[in-house]
């Protein structure tokens, strides 16, 4: 009798809807406003400092935590930022990005009949590594049109099962940017339940509304909190897959426990180009934001005049629509004649839900690409104008 050739955790996540739309698009020459990766590279800076690193001989593997001169970098971008202090050898780990960082501290915190809190909708890999680690997923909805949640129903989801709360923000696919009061509630309850609160802040740099918090600020939190990020959407640069964690050393030391069989160690060129990006002026993170946030605009602007109800995200690349003014009660109906019929690919957003019903109607688009390829996108979209 022949095995699954799938592990059966992961049955349902055979095809991402993002290489799906992603083929839709090629096949119909569309634009892909789909896949959240940027048309234009990131600072001239930090490319050649990348170059550099390669002319220099830094091609071998670097140590597992990562190149001294990055672990030193994080450590003073987290004083700067946020005036958080870190021992840089000891609770700080670099990782192949941040979808490896979460995958590997889930593994390390959770066994089979564990149980992870996230909200919904949710970036995707959190779904599989859950599964992955044999975890069970509880999750609380953001409501529209705020993107908030009722503190309630985040307590009625903790059960004593419950190992972590993990926690997106600034949010992917929303954009919403967890405000004071959302973060102490969801403190309040990981200290009430002694929970692990693991924080994914890759957009920490790209926030157009309001102001990105730091959960492991609060207090309470610095002991108990896995703080996550990356490279790829500050400085653009998403192909180089440069994530980090930092944590209290017992806890960083669990997670590198589980990185080391996964990937052991990465990019060593990009490492130390990141160093140098890391240490770039105020200016170069303004100018990312500023720019990342006017093509927010020209999108949403465009989109509200032709009629559409659209969800102006406070930060992030992405743009959340709802398709029944269209004329579409389902999003993934949207989304296969989209590239087809106009030439513009999007992403269905109840592919984030468990409760598909609540993101039937919902579409993602990815506004971090160039302002003549947003422009082109919007003419190709006017003759679906509301009204």
């Amino acid at each position: 009798m022949k095995r699954p050739y799938l592990n059966r955790r992961l049955e349902g996540f055979e095809t991402t809807v993002f290489s799906e739309m992603s083929r839709l698009a090629v096949e119909h020459g569309a634009i892909n406003l789909g896949q959240g990766f940027p048309d234009e590279d990131g600072p001239s800076a930090i490319l050649e400092a990348a170059v550099d690193a390669i002319r220099e001989g830094h091609n071998q593997y670097p140590p597992g935590s990562g190149v001294p001169a990055l672990l030193a970098a994080l450590a003073d971008h987290q004083k700067r930022f946020y005036d958080i202090d870190l021992d840089a050898g000891t609770q700080i780990l670099v990782t192949a990005g941040a979808t490896e960082a979460i995958a590997a501290t889930v593994l390390a915190l959770c066994e089979p009949g564990d149980e992870v809190v996230t909200f919904e909708p949710y970036y995707d890999s959190y779904a599989a590594t859950i599964a992955l680690a044999g975890a069970e997923r509880r999750v609380v909805p953001l409501h529209l049109p705020s993107w908030s949640f009722d503190p309630e129903e985040l307590r009625s989801v903790v059960t004593p099962r419950t190992r972590a709360i993990l926690l997106n923000t600034p949010h992917n696919p929303t954009g919403h940017v967890f405000s004071a009061a959302e973060l102490a509630v969801i403190a309040e309850i990981c200290i009430e339940n002694d929970l692990i609160a693991v924080t994914d802040e890759v957009y920490e740099h790209l926030v157009f509304d309001g102001t990105h918090i730091p959960l492991s600020t609060l207090p309470g939190m610095h002991e108990r909190t896995i703080t996550i990020s990356s490279a790829a959407k500050t400085f653009a640069v998403t192909g180089w897959k440069i994530g980090w964690l930092s944590a209290p050393a017992e806890l960083v030391s669990a997670v590198r426990t589980v990185k080391q069989f996964l990937t052991f160690a990465c990019g060593t060129p990009f490492q130390h180009a990141v160093a140098a990006g890391l240490a770039l002026d105020d200016g170069v993170y303004e100018q990312a934001r500023q720019a990342m946030c006017a093509r927010r605009d020209l999108l949403c602007d465009g989109l509200s005049e032709l009629g559409w109800t659209v969800y102006r995200p406070d930060a992030t690349y992405f743009a959340t629509v709802d398709t029944r003014p269209l004329g579409y009660e389902s999003g993934w109906e949207f989304c296969r004649a989209l590239p087809r019929e106009h030439g513009v690919a999007a992403v269905p957003t109840e592919v984030f839900y468990d409760h598909r019903e609540a993101g039937e109607h919902l579409v993602r688009f990815a506004f971090c690409k160039r302002l003549e390829v947003l422009d082109e996108a919007l003419d190709r979209l006017a003759p679906l104008r509301v009204g």
